[in-house]
């Protein structure tokens, strides 16, 4: 399906230190356009470093990243370029509480990308739709459930138009209850095209939208390959470790 579409995203030997800590230790990756990625590993495995590091919310000390043809460097220009091109979705919904739901999805548009009002409303009521709740545009973010103030972070991203959307484990601080509302949203972008790197330890949505798996362990990938390799037939014993202890729970 991807194999003729050409590399969104190179990284190449990619390193990144937090002081003496070596956090990510030549990290290598190239994800196709209409990829769906999900990185997954023990906590402190540098798979939350690496995804920030591809718009820059992190800068990595050594090695290339370049996305969608622009290279992340100093150069301020190119890192602004990429993230318009990158939405991103956090563990915190990060929603302004003083503004609605509409406003929310509504304000990057309108500041960044010049769209008029109505314009955005149009779009914003569209992904509301697209995640399920067009019912609570209106209200603010503290009326609204875990789960759905996830998913309008989600549209929140969506209304930039981006051409490759991150999610740093979207999951983690939710209610079991909630979470898949929220993978199911997710379900959904994945089956239009979207290029996805998703930070996750929701191993079923792995095999449901995953087209590769990338196993992060001390700031490096140990193995990688697709979710049938994976889960049937992981290779290294780290690999094995981690999935017996994260499957069996």
């Amino acid at each position: 399906m991807t194999a003729d579409k050409k590399p969104i995203i190179i990284a190449k030997d990619v390193n990144k230190w937090f002081g003496d800590f070596h956090a990510l230790r030549g990290v290598s990756m190239e994800v196709k356009q209409g990829e769906v990625i999900v990185i997954f590993g023990p906590s402190g495995s540098g798979k939350s470093t690496f995804i920030r590091t591809i718009n820059r919310l992190e800068e990595h000390q050594s090695g290339d990243i370049i996305v969608d043809g622009i290279e992340l460097s100093h150069d301020v220009r190119n890192i602004e370029k990429v993230r318009e091109e990158t939405g991103m979705v956090f563990q915190q919904f990060n929603l302004f509480p003083h503004l609605t739901v509409l406003q929310n999805i509504t304000l990057a548009p309108i500041w960044v990308r010049k769209w008029d009002k109505a314009r955005a409303e149009e779009k914003a009521m569209e992904l509301l739709k697209r995640v399920g709740i067009p019912e609570q545009a209106s209200k603010f973010p503290g009326q609204l459930s875990g789960g759905q103030q996830q998913r309008v972070a989600i549209a929140r991203a969506l209304a930039m138009e981006p051409k490759i959307m991150l999610f740093d484990e979207p999951t983690s601080a939710l209610d079991p209850e909630m979470i898949k509302e929220v993978l199911d949203a997710m379900i959904e972008l994945a089956k239009t095209g979207m290029t996805m790197l998703v930070v996750t330890h929701e191993m079923g949505f792995a095999r449901a939208v995953a087209d590769r798996m990338f196993f992060f362990d001390k700031g490096e990938i140990v193995e990688s390959g697709t979710p049938e390799n994976i889960f049937k037939q992981p290779k290294e014993d780290r690999t094995k470790l981690f999935l017996s202890q994260i499957l069996h729970h």
